[in-house]
Order: structure tokens, then C-alpha cells, then sequence
């Protein structure tokens, strides 16, 4: 029950409901007809049996009109029988019998009944004229009114959830990077204020991240020209140790410009990933070519001619991380790469990581404090794998370091 939407609780309720009504209100109609039907049969007996009875009796008229009006029935014409005798044969008998007073039949002609009595030297034709009993008809009325209500409360409040429907499609849109959604729901109950909430919930977003990106771009701009004029007044400076310190610095400085502009790029809500056919082996030199490292220190083990749709740019960028990491803790600055259609492992030797890997995955965390380094690498990486619907996992197995990229 708690996984099952408003929506679906709503229906299986109201038809719950409405099922158990009308099934209660059809069998109470059939037992209630039956019911019925034995109480005027009962009611034809006492009659018949009154009047067979008492027919040595030779009751006054008065006394037999009396006695018709208080059953109510009457006595049938002799035309009027001669008819009814003649289309017998097309009537319902509802009670053929015999009584200690004599014979019985009761049978009806379309919406008339007659009752049939005889014995010696009596024989007599009565017409029921009670009113037919109505009850059935306002049951049912009353049923048909409960039940069009009831339909009219479901319509209701299913169309008081339709706005609460498309405020879900919205969010989702806006789950899924939609900055410029506009909410609109102008209603003055819970579900127009929590629309308007979650509209200034999005427009307060949107201009933080607005806020962010401006800054973000500026702060690189800015300091990429005092990075670079002082990148070129160093090769004024002679040889030496300050010289090496100072281009290391202005390096480190560089790289960290990169590295936030790449998290800048992952981290923006419109990113959309560029999915192309590339083969495993082109990506894997590409990430070697951009660490600009040895050759010699890797060990490649790729499956022949593996083919993967993905973005090139950003799983390139992935796989450098990994391999950097790889490189600079690694036990002897050695790496192994093994690639097939499930996954992307690089393998590095040395000891188990001190916390989760989800620590990691924070930005500017590192195992300890590092000459190299800003604690971007992992975080990169597990933003590109969210972006394209991989997974990254890792694991310390036989003094090896293996991070995984499940495809």
C-alpha cells in the first residue's frame, strides 16, 4: 500500500466500494422479490381458503363486498371470465393446489392476477386489484441515486488530483534539467501552494546556478591572464630553484583552472552528453595521450574491436582521472587497464583505501595531504559515469587498487 499511488488507491477503493454496493444491492432485490413473491402467494392462500371455507355459509352481499374490499379483489364478470378462460392457456400459473376446502389455482394474464377457486357446487373468479407494491422501484431509485452521487464524488475528486498530476510532470521535467519551467497552478488550496512553493523553489535554483556559472567563468577568465603573463615574465628569470618552484606553481594553477572547468561542464542541469559509435582502444590512447605519461607503465588488455556508443569526449576524460590516480599512488607508478563489454577496470598495486569510496567522491578529498593532487579526480569521474548511465565501483583484491566503470 505505501508504493501505490493516490490515483490507484483512489480506484481500487472507489471500485471496491461501488462493487461491494451494487452486489449487495442485487441480492438484497432478489431475496426482496422472493420475499415477496411467498408473502402474496401466502396472502392468496388466506384468501382462498376464507372464501372456500365459508361458501356454505351463503354470505350477504354486503358482507362478501365487505370482505373484497378488505383483501381487495373482486369478483369476475361472467364475460370477463369466459375471456379470461379462453388465453388460460397462455398464462403464468404462480400456484396450483389443493386445500382441505378445495382447489386452488392462481395464475396471471400480463399484469393481472386471478385467483381460481372451486369445489363442490362452488365455483368462483377473483381479480387481484391491490396495487402493485412499489417498494422494489424506490429501492432502486434510491440505489441509482446513492450510486450517480457517488460516481459524482469520484469525478470530483479525481479532477481535484488532476493539477497534482501535472505538478509531478513538471517536477520530473525539472528533474530531468529543465531550468526554465514555469509552474502554473493558481488555485488557493494545498496543492496551488505547494505548486507555488516549488515555482520560487525553481526560480531561487535557477538563480543561484545562474549566480554560480557567471562566477565560475569569471573566476577562470580573471585569472587565466595573470597566469599566463606570469607564466611568460618566469622565462625571464634565470635557471634555477625558484624558476622550477614558480613554473611548477603556475602549472598546478593551470591544471586547477581545467579541472574546474570540467566540473563546471558536468555539473550544469542542461548538459547533455554527446553519444557516438567509438572503438574501446581509440578512447584508451586518447586518455593516455592527454596524461601525457609513459607507455611503459601501463599493462592494456582490451577485447578485440570493442565497440561502445558513448560520449568520447567525457569518458576519455574518465578514464585519464583513473589512470592519473593510478600512476601517482600506485605502489611502483604502475598500471593495468582491462577492458570488455562490461566494464572499464584500471589496477593499480598498493594498500586498501582508508574510507568508502563515496568519501572520495567528494570534491577536494584526498587519502592524505598531497603534493599532487586537488581531490577533483574522483569526483570528475563519478559525475561523467552518472551522466552516461554507467556505474563506478571499486575494490582492493589480491594488494591491488581496482576501480571499475560498469558499462
Amino acid at each position: 500500500m505505501r508504493n501505490i499511488s493516490v490515483s490507484a488507491f483512489i480506484n481500487t477503493l472507489f471500485t471496491l466500494v461501488l462493487t461491494l454496493f451494487l452486489t449487495s444491492l442485487i441480492l438484497f432485490i432478489t431475496w426482496d422479490k422472493d420475499r415477496q413473491k411467498q408473502d402474496e402467494i401466502n396472502r392468496y392462500k388466506l384468501i382462498s381458503n376464507l372464501l372456500l371455507s365459508t361458501a356454505q355459509l351463503k354470505l350477504s352481499k354486503e358482507e362478501q363486498n365487505k370482505f373484497y374490499k378488505t383483501y381487495h379483489v373482486t369478483p369476475v364478470s361472467s364475460n370477463e371470465r369466459r375471456l379470461v378462460m379462453q388465453r388460460l392457456a397462455n398464462s403464468t400459473i404462480i400456484f396450483a393446489g389443493e386445500s382441505a376446502y378445495g382447489n386452488i389455482k392462481i395464475f396471471s394474464l400480463g399484469k393481472d392476477k386471478y385467483l381460481l377457486l372451486q369445489r363442490i357446487g362452488y365455483n368462483l373468479m377473483l381479480k387481484d386489484t391491490q396495487r402493485v407494491n412499489k417498494r422494489i422501484q424506490i429501492i432502486i431509485l434510491i440505489a441509482s441515486s446513492i450510486t450517480i452521487l457517488f460516481i459524482f464524488l469520484y469525478v470530483a475528486i479525481m479532477r481535484k488530483l488532476t493539477p497534482l498530476k501535472k505538478l509531478h510532470a513538471q517536477i520530473e521535467e525539472f528533474a530531468h534539467g529543465n531550468m526554465n519551467i514555469k509552474i502554473k497552478q493558481k488555485s488557493n488550496d494545498e496543492i496551488g501552494k505547494i505548486a507555488q512553493s516549488f515555482d520560487n523553489a525553481i526560480h531561487h535554483i535557477r538563480t543561484l546556478l545562474d549566480s554560480k556559472n557567471l562566477f565560475m567563468r569569471n573566476m577562470m577568465h580573471e585569472l587565466k591572464t595573470p597566469i599566463t603573463r606570469g607564466r611568460i615574465a618566469i622565462e625571464m628569470v634565470e635557471e634555477g630553484t625558484a624558476k622550477n618552484t614558480l613554473i611548477r606553481a603556475f602549472e598546478r594553477m593551470n591544471e586547477l583552472i581545467a579541472e574546474l572547468a570540467h566540473v563546471e561542464r558536468l555539473t550544469t542541469q542542461d548538459f547533455k552528453p554527446r553519444m557516438h559509435k567509438a572503438y574501446i582502444n581509440d578512447i584508451i590512447d586518447e586518455s593516455i595521450t592527454l596524461l601525457l605519461c609513459d607507455r611503459d607503465k601501463l599493462t592494456i588488455n582490451i577485447e578485440n574491436n570493442l565497440r561502445l556508443t558513448t560520449d568520447i569526449k567525457l569518458l576519455t576524460l574518465a578514464i585519464k582521472n583513473l589512470l592519473d590516480n593510478a600512476l601517482k599512488y600506485g605502489k611502483d607508478e604502475q598500471a593495468t587497464i582491462i577492458a570488455n563489454n562490461e566494464s572499464i577496470k584500471v589496477i593499480s598495486e598498493g594498500k586498501s583505501l582508508e574510507h568508502p569510496l563515496t568519501y572520495y567522491l567528494e570534491p577536494f578529498t584526498q587519502e592524505e595531504k598531497r603534493d599532487s593532487g586537488f581531490g577533483l579526480g574522483l569526483y570528475i569521474v563519478d559525475n561523467i559515469t552518472k551522466r552516461l548511465n554507467y556505474e563506478l565501483h571499486y575494490y582492493h583484491k589480491n594488494g591491488s587498487n581496482i576501480f571499475e566503470i560498469q558499462l
